[in-house]
């Protein structure tokens, strides 16, 4: 697209894909839908506090939950709290449970954009 009154001297910045493969504008896309893989526990490597801040509502096998301790989405599994059992080290027990997933951040009011595997 050229503008009125700008020389064609000017070049257009080229867009290029980042090491991922993705261009600038795939980048902001999916910033609107959480990660594949999100765990609550500080210990984990998946633990993210600023995505969690936002707050994530999960999807798993059709009913809306707020119990889940983990999710993969790609995997298709959750991790829930299993009753009050703790280990010997005071974390909760959790078990893995398998079906659809599917995660969207709660702060992007009605209809926000939702990750899921496919």
């Amino acid at each position: 697209m050229l503008i009125k009154g700008a020389g064609m001297t000017e070049e257009t910045p080229e867009i290029t894909p980042d090491a991922a493969g993705t261009t600038p504008d795939a980048v902001t896309a999916s910033a609107d839908v959480p990660p594949d893989h999100l765990s609550v526990n500080p210990r984990s490597p998946h633990f993210d506090a600023e995505k969690l801040q936002r707050g994530v509502g999960i999807r798993f096998k059709d009913r809306v939950r707020t119990d889940i301790e983990e999710y993969s989405i790609s995997e298709a599994w959750v991790r829930v709290q299993a009753g009050k059992a703790v280990d010997r080290k005071g974390q909760a027990l959790t078990i893995k449970l398998t079906g659809p997933v599917e995660a969207w951040y709660e702060d992007l009011g009605e209809n926000p954009p939702v990750a899921r595997k496919g």
